[in-house]
């Protein structure tokens, strides 16, 4: 038989804290459940440990007699572990309402699921089968990939050229916390740099699709080396940063094309497995699904230029890869 002291309510809290800490072991299911299920379990955790301390403790005092201006059976209240629990789940509490809020605000199916976190090592890169120029890889050359190595369910939408700039895409965005990458061309995004400086603020990647999205094969070596380093130095004297990714248009290249590429700072040139419209999908692969890694491309495009406005074609993104269990990661991340 246990006895609980009359002046220790802790005792019998503690029972009842276990009772609970072992029905939550094995009963969570769910993302946002597994969360709160990891934040019960690190508090159940402390809680042991706390209660192991307590006893250790309680037992040096009665060996040792009350401390100073302390009566037998009163005990100090020192938890600075339990109030930092609490912050934490109310931080996730909050945070997870706020995306509900967004999802609903922004017309979403279900609530876009979070990445998981990047890898401390990452993928090996390599040209993809097929991309070869002229059937073979060069050695040094930045190599052309559509779809990352990765096992996570994870996608990566990528956004080109710059034409569209709706202010609403900005704070659709902002408020889903959805990570993209934008690979831009000079002739279109110089009516307003603002609006890039401030997605730039936001987080995003702005990287290189050339200065005037011409058809890069077509054009001697020395034309598409001023199109590429022309570009990286806009972006950089812009932006602020120099880019890494280059896009070529059309999605089409040559061997001067990554010749010229490597030249001025590029290291990847990332295409893409998946095309998404504001009114449809397109797909590389003849099963039409996306795959673990996948590059979605989509274009800063409005109604002006197509069957719906960017908010409507992350709508339909969203919804997507959403029901199929995947969440949008950021491309550079992985790279």
């Amino acid at each position: 038989m246990r006895f609980v002291r009359q002046n220790d309510g802790k005792s019998a809290k503690r029972a009842d804290f276990r009772r609970g800490c072992g029905g939550v072991r094995g009963g969570v299911r769910g993302g946002v459940a597994l969360l709160a299920a990891a934040v019960v379990v690190a508090g159940c955790a402390w809680g042991g440990a706390e209660e192991a301390s307590e006893r250790g403790s309680a037992e040096r005092r009665e060996t040792a007699g009350p401390a100073h201006g302390q009566q037998r059976g009163q005990r100090p209240f020192d938890a600075p572990g339990a109030r930092a629990l609490d912050a934490y789940a109310g931080k996730v509490r909050r945070a997870h309402a706020a995306r509900v809020a967004a999802a609903k605000r922004w017309g979403l199916a279900e609530v876009p699921l979070s990445a998981p976190a990047p890898p401390a090592e990452k993928p090996a890169l390599g040209t993809r089968k097929g991309f070869e120029v002229d059937g073979h890889v060069e050695d040094g050359l930045p190599p052309v990939f559509t779809t990352v190595p990765t096992r996570h369910k994870v996608v990566f939408l990528t956004i080109d050229d710059g034409a569209e700039k709706d202010p609403a895409f900005l704070r659709m965005m902002s408020d889903l916390r959805v990570p993209y990458t934008a690979f831009l061309s000079d002739y279109l995004i110089k009516e307003d740099y603002g609006y890039f400086e401030r997605m730039r603020d936001r987080g995003v990647a702005l990287n290189n699709h050339t200065l005037n999205h011409r058809h890069l094969p077509a054009l001697s070596y020395d034309a598409q080396q001023r199109e590429i380093c022309g570009m990286q130095d806009v972006i950089e004297r812009r932006f602020g940063t120099r880019p890494t990714l280059f896009r070529p248009p059309y999605g089409s290249y040559d061997q001067d094309t990554l010749r010229a590429a490597k030249t001025c700072g590029i290291e990847a040139v990332p295409l893409w497995n998946e095309e998404v419209f504001a009114d449809r999908w397109d797909y590389r692969e003849w099963d039409r699904r996306l795959r673990p890694g996948d590059i979605v491309l989509s274009h800063f495009r409005g109604k002006g230029d197509g069957k719906g406005t960017m908010p409507d074609m992350i709508r339909r993104f969203l919804n997507l890869v959403t029901a199929e269990g995947y969440a949008v990661a950021r491309l550079e991340d992985y790279l």
